[in-house]
This record gives structure tokens, C-alpha cells and sequence, in this order.
């Protein structure tokens, strides 16, 4: 295993921010200063920044059906944090955000290795959400949504073209879209751009785990199968 996903599967951090320490020469194996791409074997002792890292026997997957007003944050000072709310006895951290008014599934864990495999937009991992909007759908909506629309991204400060998606109508004020992009509040700034509001947005599926009939607030863990999945 490389040691940047040890690191990221001790729970000590994300493998993105593991390659950050990596460089900055604050990883060590068995006493030695590694770099990037180093192999560890079963046995290897791993420290960063002085502290002693041990594999745990066994990883934590959550899913939440998070409702509205939680924001996905691990920060404390923050009211209404997802920490604070699913208040779990050991340290996990969510996987991707909702924003605060929306609801649906969302991943907690203490496997930062898995961050990487769902996140990373080159990856292509579809999410399904369900989107109520204030006024009646039309066919020409519909069509605009899903061939690709102009919005602002405030991380790059610029107008871009979103991905093209699949979107279903549901009914006169629903829809399904099925997204494999994660930008900031895109579904509500694709809707705005064609002077639509969104009143409901529910995210439904990631990948092939399906929030089901998992009701609004509560969590569980995920199967066996399920994580085997996340991880393929």
C-alpha cells in the first residue's frame, strides 16, 4: 500500500492533504523521511509530524439522510453541524456537502482514502437528486438542463458551460437529474439561469448506494456489499 493511503485509512487525514505532508517532509517510515509514491508493508512504522499512526481493524460507513438547515461541516463553531448533529462516539467527517437547505444522502466516515475515489471529478461518479421547482416544467426547461448551461463558479471566478446530464421530468414541478460534476449549488444556479427557483432539492442515489427508504434524519450503517461497491 502506498503510504499516502495509509495515512488517508488511519483517519489522520485526507489522502490529498497526506501528499501535502508528504512533501513538506513530515512523513516518516521506520524512522526514514519518504516521498511521494513510497510502498509500505504490513509492519512499517508510519509517523507524521512525530505522531505514531496505526491501521484500524476496521472502517466506518455511515449514510444520513440529512435534512434541511444542517450544514456539512466538521467545524465546531459552526451551528447545526453535521458533527454535532449525528453526534457519533468517534471522529468521522462527511464525504462532499449538501448545502444547508437541501436534504438526502450523504456519507460520513473515518476512511479518508475513500474521499479520493468520490470526489475527484474525473471520476465520473454519478449522484441522482430530485429537484422541486416553483413553477410548472416545461419541455424546453428540461432539454436546456440537460444539454449543458452557463453558470458562474465562484472557485475559478468565471462563467462555465456545466457537463451534459440526464434529466427526467417526474411530474409538473419535478425532476430527475443525474449529475457526475460537484459544483457549488449547481443544480440551484443551473435552475436560476432559466428563472426557476428550486424549493426542494433531495439527493437519492451516489454511485450504486440508494438512499431508499431511509427516513429523513436518521442513519445507518453501510453493508458489507455496499462498501465493496464505493470502492470498485
Amino acid at each position: 500500500m502506498r503510504v499516502n493511503q495509509f495515512i488517508a485509512s488511519s483517519g489522520y487525514c485526507s489522502r490529498r492533504r497526506a501528499d501535502v505532508l508528504i512533501r513538506e517532509q513530515k512523513v516518516t517510515v521506520n524512522d526514514v523521511t519518504v516521498g511521494i509514491g513510497c510502498m509500505i508493508s504490513e509492519g512499517d512504522k508510519v509517523e507524521v509530524e512525530g505522531q505514531l499512526l496505526l491501521a484500524k481493524e476496521n472502517d466506518i460507513y455511515i449514510m444520513l439522510n440529512k435534512p434541511p438547515g444542517i450544514t456539512c461541516t466538521t467545524a465546531g463553531n459552526i451551528d447545526g453541524n453535521i458533527i454535532d448533529y449525528l453526534n457519533y462516539p468517534e471522529r468521522i467527517f462527511p464525504v462532499g456537502r449538501l448545502d444547508k437547505l437541501s436534504e438526502g444522502l450523504i456519507l460520513l466516515t473515518d476512511d479518508g482514502s475513500i474521499v479520493n475515489e468520490l470526489l475527484r471529478e474525473e471520476h465520473n461518479e454519478e449522484k441522482d437528486y430530485i429537484v422541486t421547482v416553483d413553477k410548472e416544467i416545461t419541455a424546453a426547461f428540461i432539454a436546456s438542463m440537460a444539454g449543458g448551461v452557463e453558470i458562474y463558479n465562484p472557485r475559478k471566478k468565471a462563467i462555465i458551460t456545466t457537463k451534459k446530464c440526464t434529466v427526467i421530468q417526474l411530474d409538473d414541478y419535478r425532476f430527475k437529474i443525474t449529475l457526475s460534476q460537484g459544483l457549488n449549488r449547481q443544480i440551484r444556479r443551473m435552475c436560476r439561469r432559466f428563472q426557476f427557483t428550486v424549493t426542494k432539492l433531495q439527493r437519492v442515489r451516489i454511485k450504486d448506494l440508494l438512499l431508499g427508504q431511509l427516513e429523513l434524519g436518521h442513519w445507518r450503517y453501510l453493508t458489507d456489499e455496499e462498501v465493496s461497491g464505493l470502492k470498485k
